[in-house]
């Protein structure tokens, strides 16, 4: 499962990743395995996705999303 593929509201834990495939900036707000994402809202067309992570709020684009494998918390 990816972040792509989650639902609005639905948290999840960021798995292990290709570091050399995501945006050195991605990494920098905070988009490390370990660490806590929230999918906040899907914009029109379903491109970009407004993520939580760890209490900073950013935007993906899906592509890039589709490259942070996550684990579902609890069962949302």
């Amino acid at each position: 499962m990816t972040i792509a593929s989650l639902k609005k509201g639905q948290k999840a834990i960021i798995g292990e990743m290709n570091s050399d495939d995501i945006p050195l900036k991605l990494l920098e707000m905070g988009c490390l395995p370990g660490n806590e994402v929230e999918l906040i809202q899907i914009a029109p067309f379903n491109d970009p996705l407004y993520l939580n992570i760890n209490e900073t709020y950013l935007s993906i684009r899906r592509e890039t999303a589709m490259l942070v494998n996550v684990e579902l918390i609890g069962n949302e």
